[in-house]
């Protein structure tokens, strides 16, 4: 039963691990690109993640859930800031989006 867990929750993460690599050739700019595969690759870490903690569970291990959780926690901080700092310094570097709507970012001071 915890095999089969172990194995749904994994297949489900590298499906979307998968996704965010297929956003990065797909998408037409660098902000689409980084929104389709920073949302994948972080939706699909937390299944992967989840996937180690029940396997730590599996083998009793609290040391191996705890570090699965810190690593979790700081991934979830650190993948949209990253991603909104890549895409800032694009749009500062004259990099404008194909299709924009609003653009709240025409006025900031270089």
């Amino acid at each position: 039963m915890i095999t089969e867990t172990i194995m749904v929750l994994a297949s489900i993460g590298i499906v979307f691990q998968f996704l965010g690599a297929i956003a990065l050739h797909r998408f037409i700019d660098p902000y689409t690109r980084l929104h389709g595969s920073t949302k994948c690759t972080t939706f699909g870490s937390i299944f992967i993640a989840l996937a180690v903690m029940v396997y730590g569970y599996s083998l009793g291990s609290i040391a191996m859930i705890l570090h699965t959780f810190i690593a979790l926690a700081f991934l979830l901080l650190t993948n949209p800031t990253g991603a909104h700092a890549i895409a800032r310094a694009a749009y500062l570097h004259g990099i404008k989006p194909k299709k924009a709507v609003v653009d709240k970012l025409g006025s900031v001071k270089k």
